[in-house]
């Protein structure tokens, strides 16, 4: 006899896989049509864009998709930082400024604690680039809940504060500005503080570049995702982002909750800053970002283009005493 439990995990998980193929395509389909418009040759370009990202016969796989994951490292982060944020209805745009704080604050505590044991001072730079992302972001978190400050306008006006800081630290002298090199940056890191590569350098005579960074990001897309849909915080995240006004009837704490959501994206995006110092540029300087933060609010739109013929109900977790259900095929008013 078929398990009944198991047949409803298996048509979502085929339904999961079919939106992801068409999603797929779409996006092929639209590179396709953008390469052609630009009187371009359709299957070359979408060989050489395949051979750049994750290799072929001729140069191998290896390097290229090392690199490819590298550059995935801080995209997912502050990707699943923005998520957070706008499932409790916070459209936070700051992951680019809570990236650079982070880079910041690890960069800092170097400068002053670099006698300590290098593991250990890994360890305490990327918590402590975690902390200051989450306070960076608490700023705007705390304007939003206790100004009613549109979080869209303050998130993007602390990166461009973040950005100045950095700026006037790694460039005014006897300040975080590099004594052995010249230029608006900071001393390189030492080695031995490095994330370390999970694969060796030089592997058949190629270069490969794949640092530990990359494994704590993939380690915390389960944990987001227990976060968001197998706790009391992030069901009522998700209540809230989806329908305040059934959230305000079941007396959930809004303003907390939304606060929570903010603090936690601040965490992941300061802690995508950490990783890119210790595992890829290995020094802070004005041009220390790639634009990793600007780019995430695309990841939930992909996140989202996912789900979208979805109909929502949101319900509560196994433990949670609550008989929410809001349908969110509907209008949300998002209360502002």
């Amino acid at each position: 006899m078929t398990d009944s439990g198991a047949q409803p995990a298996r048509i979502r998980l085929l339904a999961a896989a079919g939106r992801g193929a068409v999603f797929l395509a779409g996006i092929v389909g639209i590179m396709t049509l953008t390469i052609w418009a630009l009187n371009i040759p359709p299957g070359p370009a979408l060989l050489a864009i395949w051979s750049g990202a994750i290799g072929n016969s001729e140069t191998g796989t290896l390097a290229p998709l090392s690199a490819t994951l590298t550059k995935t490292a801080p995209l997912l982060l502050t990707g699943l930082g923005v998520v957070v944020a706008w499932r409790a209805g916070m459209f936070s745009i700051g992951a680019e400024g809570q990236l650079l704080m982070g880079a910041l604050t690890a960069t800092a505590l170097w400068s002053v604690a670099g006698s300590l044991p290098p593991a250990l001072l890994v360890l305490m730079m990327m918590a402590f680039a975690a902390l200051a992302g989450a306070a960076w972001s608490g700023i705007a978190g705390w304007l939003r809940v206790r100004r009613n400050v549109p979080e869209v306008i303050s998130t993007i006006m602390l990166n461009y504060i973040a950005l100045n800081i950095i700026g006037a630290l790694v460039t005014a002298p006897g300040l975080l500005h590099g004594k052995t090199q010249a230029g608006p940056h900071t001393d390189p890191l030492p080695e031995a503080i490095t994330l370390p590569n999970m694969l060796p350098a030089v592997h058949n005579g190629v270069q490969v570049h794949l640092h530990l960074g990359i494994a704590v990001a993939l380690a915390t897309v389960p944990l987001i995702a227990i976060y968001l849909y197998r706790t009391r915080a992030g069901f009522g995240l998700r209540v809230i982002g989806q329908n305040p006004e059934a959230a305000r009837v079941a007396r959930l704490p809004i303003d907390g909750l939304r606060m929570q959501a903010m603090l936690v994206s601040g965490a992941l995006c300061g802690l995508a800053g950490a990783i890119e110092l210790l595992g890829v540029t290995g020094r802070l300087g004005r041009d220390f970002s790639g634009g990793w933060g600007t780019t995430s609010p695309i990841w939930h739109t992909i996140d989202g283009g996912l789900n979208w013929t979805k109909q929502f109900s949101v319900t509560a977790p196994p433990g949670v005493p609550s008989a929410i259900n809001c349908p969110c095929d509907q209008a949300v008013d998002y209360g502002r």
